[in-house]
């Protein structure tokens, strides 16, 4: 018999073709595979027990990167095929295969790199079918080699001979190269001289390293800036010059044991590290620590990722302990992807420059993931999980999504499918903005989609809606919150009502107002706002953002009225006197450059100031944050948080009683760690009553503020004790970074263009 199959999902670039070659051989089958705009083309002819054999071991023995979506088998008649071969790609349609993102250096190119034997020995753009750069590096589809940025390194014939050998791991390896015919390093001062090549300027960068200098180095999605992480001069100035006071610093240890010296971690966060993937995993740190209090200051847990390309590995091997290794740029900008680039751009910031010269298709983060109640949450979705594909049935319109204006990904949905681009950040600089802009053009030129829709969100003064109001298509606008909750759901693959909560720090409400402590009753198709935080007004706008004692005058304005709030402020905030603040209160009353929110994020602000905490944040979320941390799990109570009735549209959360508790407790003394305990035990009694009330058992919860650990896991336990199924992120972020993908699956569930508005 013969049999034809054109298969869809993640079938290039994993060593899919050899492994169908192979398998077609050991079965003795002739035929022939490719690859195609759709993903690869199949065909096999033997006898009905040998064909048989291979449909099921198609898919039940595929390489471990690669995954099936679809697939779609025809019968044929036989035509005496003779052999079995991997012939050229094909391109008779626009492109729909997905795009693998980069993988981590696999086991066997780890072993060759470090074995004086070997032809490989110490080269840093080792890989093979297993592993190496993907997305980084591909310019157009089907993934073949002349559609790279490898075109211009030419094959030797030693690598041609492994490439054209279907025994060899690096059959078809499209990034395949050696020290004789593929990129090479070089080390440049800051005024771009080079001082040494090959393996020479590693070790020159080594020694640098150890002489405690910064060394900015080109690695597979654009450069780090890295030092000894026990260099508290070195990381001292790194912060000073990149204007990064105290968020947490990523470390890059060699292997598992390195990284175990410096962090407990279970066998979920090891499992993550040790992923193709190899995010940054956020880890619980040891204490006392051999690394530099600069790395995370007050922070119980490190941002830790193991080597993940050869270069990172020799570096780290030869340096002999943990690297810190932080995105190459500026606050707010994103990272670098040229060397020539670099030179301009993080001047000051870098004593060295080890580049190479492999160009970089586009520039890609590292990602960052937390383990939560033995669930893996993506907290940045970038190198090693963009693009990876959600199916999304219903999605037939090309469609770009272009997210929101923090934390942005852009998205692209087609064929049933949606692809999430990597982060970009905060779109609030010259350089992020030609980030965005290169990502939105970038998504349907790679897939070659003719765009057709866009969706943004409601805000007019994102940057993301104000290009997509100028795309000369169609416009869909997503509030921002269902769109939160349309992310959790298109990654569950939930249709139909959900009860969702939507919890963060800002966005744009249908009222105008600014929402964040949201209960909807949603669907793809659209919502209601069930429940919601009392409003309150937030003195000084997006600044209260930065300085949590804006959010506190905030609630006791609302809850207490501006003859009393300002002075039952616990502590005057740096710079502010009496006087000052009892005119933000009054304006706070009037409504006077104070609009009014209902963002759980900035409860969070004001109750962890009214507790004693800090008065003003060095990054977003950084209050809330620790006072997360400071609870003590063993405190005993929970605040009371009265749910309205139901007379009215919304079920309105009260949260008067609650500051009211808070503040007397403070005034009698109770340690902070307590009232944040009895504070997050409220909002977790609080979302079960909400879901008793609604009378829906499916409850998907996202936004920012779900990134807290301690009140995920107290929202899942409470809410699965009344009866219903919790469902969180897995592929995209519950922050900002997820509404890209929010937005496609509302356009996804949108009726029919022939049916009534």
């Amino acid at each position: 018999m013969r049999r034809r199959y054109s298969v869809g999902g993640l079938v290039q670039g994993v060593g899919f073709r050899p492994f169908v070659y192979r398998l077609a051989h050991e079965l003795g089958l002739s035929g022939s595979v490719r690859n195609t705009a759709a993903g690869a083309a199949i065909e096999v002819e033997g006898s009905h027990e040998a064909v048989s054999a291979f449909a099921w071991r198609l898919a039940s023995d595929l390489p471990s990167a690669a995954r099936i979506l679809l697939m779609e088998a025809t019968d044929l008649a036989p035509v005496g095929l003779s052999g079995f071969t991997i012939e050229a790609s094909t391109r008779d349609a626009a492109p729909s295969a997905s795009v693998l993102p980069d993988l981590a250096t696999c086991a066997e190119c780890t072993a060759e790199i470090a074995d004086p034997a070997e032809r490989r020995y110490r080269y840093p753009f080792t890989n093979c079918t297993n592993c190496g750069p993907r997305f980084t590096i591909v310019q157009r589809l089907p993934y073949d080699r002349a559609n790279t940025t490898m075109a211009g390194f030419a094959m030797c014939d030693a690598c041609r001979a492994e490439y054209e050998d279907p025994t060899d791991r690096r059959f078809h390896a499209q990034p395949i190269a050696c020290p004789h015919c593929g990129p090479q390093v070089a080390l440049w001062e800051p005024d771009g001289r080079e001082t040494a090549c090959g393996d020479e300027a590693v070790k020159g960068a080594v020694k640098a390293l150890r002489d405690g200098r910064i060394v900015a180095v080109k690695g597979l999605g654009g450069f780090h800036l890295m030092c000894g992480a026990d260099d508290d001069d070195a990381i001292g100035r790194l912060r000073a010059a990149k204007h990064r006071e105290e968020k947490p610093l990523a470390l890059m240890c060699r292997d598992m044991a390195a990284a175990s010296a410096l962090a407990t971690i279970d066998a979920a966060e090891a499992a993550a590290l040790m992923s193709s993937a190899s995010p940054i995993v956020l880890l619980r740190a040891r204490t006392p620590s051999p690394i530099s209090p600069l790395v995370a200051p007050g922070n119980p847990y490190l941002g830790i990722m193991l080597a993940y390309t050869p270069l990172h590995r020799i570096l780290v091997g030869d340096f002999g302990g943990p690297l810190l290794a932080t995105s190459g740029n500026r606050s707010d900008e994103p990272i670098c992807t040229d060397e020539r680039e670099a030179l301009d751009r993080l001047a000051g910031l870098a004593d060295l420059f080890l580049v190479h010269n492999r160009p970089i298709a586009r520039h890609v983060d590292d990602s960052i993931v937390a383990v939560v109640a033995g669930r893996e949450i993506v907290m940045r979705r970038s190198r090693g999980l963009a693009p990876l594909p959600v199916p999304m049935p219903g999605l037939n319109r090309a469609t770009l999504a272009v997210g929101a204006h923090l934390k942005n990904a852009v998205a692209l949905g087609a064929s049933g499918m949606a692809y999430t681009g990597q982060h970009i950040g905060d779109l609030d600089t010259p350089q992020s903005l030609r980030a965005f802009h290169r990502s939105v053009a970038d998504m349907p030129a790679l897939y070659e989609q003719p765009v057709e829709t866009v969706a943004c969100d409601l805000h007019p003064d994102y940057a993301s809606t104000r290009y997509a109001e100028t795309a000369p298509c169609e416009l869909v606008q997503v509030q921002h919150h269902h769109a939160h909750v349309l992310s959790c759901m298109a990654e569950n693959d939930l249709r139909g009502d959900v009860l969702g909560f939507a919890w963060d720090g800002t966005g744009m409400g249908l009222d105008g107002t600014a929402w964040g402590g949201e209960a909807l009753i949603a669907s793809e198709r659209g919502f209601c706002r069930f429940a919601a935080l009392k409003p309150f007004p937030l003195p000084g706008g997006d600044a209260a953002a930065r300085q949590p004692w804006r959010s506190a005058l905030g609630l006791l304005v609302a809850a207490v009225g501006p003859d009393h709030a300002y002075a039952a402020m616990p502590a005057l905030p740096h710079g502010i006197d009496a006087s000052q603040l009892r005119v933000l209160a009054l304006r706070a009353r009037s409504g006077d450059g104070s609009p009014l929110t209902s963002a759980m994020g900035r409860l969070f602000d004001g109750v962890s100031f009214l507790a004693g905490g800090r008065s003003v944040a060095h990054f977003e979320g950084q209050a809330a944050m620790e006072f997360e941390w400071a609870a003590d799990r063993s405190a005993a109570g929970a605040y009371d948080l009265p749910l309205g009735g139901d007379d009215g549209p919304v079920h309105w959360i009260d949260w008067r009683p609650l500051v009211a508790a808070i503040q007397g407790d403070r005034a009698a003394g109770m340690p902070l760690g307590a009232i944040s305990m009895r504070f997050h035990r409220a909002l977790a009694d609080m979302a079960a009553r909400v879901v008793v009330a609604s009378g829906l058992r499916r409850v998907a919860v996202s936004g920012g503020c779900f990134q807290n650990r301690l009140l995920l896991e107290l929202v899942i336990d409470a809410v699965e004790a009344v009866g219903a199924t919790v469902y969180t992120h897995h592929h995209v972020p519950p922050n900002d970074g997820g509404i890209a993908l929010g937005q496609l699956y509302a356009v996804a569930g949108r009726p029919a263009a022939s049916s009534p508005p």
